[in-house]
């Protein structure tokens, strides 16, 4: 597919690449093409060279892993958003597999590039840094949410933070599949299920994709949301990148009271 001007800047408002020079954006969507998959197209296996950097205009995708027959979603992507940097700029093959969920656009930019800029170009290097800095936030966090919570708990904070970035209304609507949230959360389904009827006592109430908590403060005095584990972010703070993430929440917030 040919790529439209509007798609470019699409990308080009990434802050991966909005400070960088005009002529070096130029150069990396040369060699770039933009590519249309259907739902459930593997884009990459475990293990495969990663030749592009792979750049989500439209649609949604799956981030898994595996090992000795399971499987594992570790993030559900959405536009506009890059994915596999890490392995593009280690010249490595890639640690996970990824999938479109949806009809998916997708930008393709050749890493050989990335990583030419990356050495000539101190702010396209700064900006590697930073965004590769705040996905590696997001693994401390995910990995405290995994280790020093239980099953409930993960997801009563899922739950709050699904209802502070849709508005904090009574009702919302879970944003993928309940298997994609149950292995975001290290549950099996059967382990989602018996959490949701667990929250019943704390005013959750299911309803297919909609969720009602009617007694927001009794789940979050179960939940105990720490803003170095969690970001209970409100609605109109438009997240485009891992260090925005990071940088947008104070840690007064949601902090526990000390004992």
């Amino acid at each position: 597919m040919s790529i439209r001007s509007a798609d470019l800047e699409r990308v080009r408002r990434l802050p991966l690449f909005v400070s960088i020079a005009d002529e070096v954006f130029a150069r990396l969507a040369a060699g770039a093409f933009l590519q249309r998959f259907p739902a459930g197209a593997d884009l990459l296996a475990e293990g495969d060279p990663v030749d592009f950097l792979y750049v989500l205009l439209d649609g949604s995708v799956e981030l898994s892993g595996t090992w000795n027959d399971k499987e594992t979603t570790l993030a559900v992507l959405g536009p506009v958003s890059t994915f596999i940097l890490a392995a593009v700029i280690l010249d490595a093959p890639a640690t996970m597999n990824a999938r479109t969920v949806g009809r998916s656009d997708i930008l393709m930019i050749p890493g050989a590039a990335l990583r030419r800029e990356l050495e000539e170009d101190v702010r396209f290097a700064s900006a590697v840094a930073l965004e590769l800095s705040g996905c590696y936030q997001g693994v401390v966090r995910a990995i405290k949410n995994q280790k020093l919570r239980g099953g409930v708990e993960r997801l009563a904070n899922y739950l709050l933070a699904q209802r502070s970035r849709q508005g904090s209304d009574a009702t919302l609507t879970l944003p993928y599949e309940k298997r994609f949230i149950a292995s975001l959360l290290g549950m099996t389904p059967e382990n989602l299920s018996r959490a949701f009827a667990s929250l019943a006592d704390y005013g959750v109430e299911v309803d297919g994709p909609h969720v009602t908590i009617s007694r927001p403060v009794a789940l979050e005095r179960l939940a105990k949301p720490d803003p170095l584990i969690d970001k209970h972010l409100p609605s109109d703070i438009t997240l485009i990148s891992k260090p925005d993430r990071e940088r947008s929440q104070t840690l007064e917030t949601y902090r526990p009271p000390r004992p």
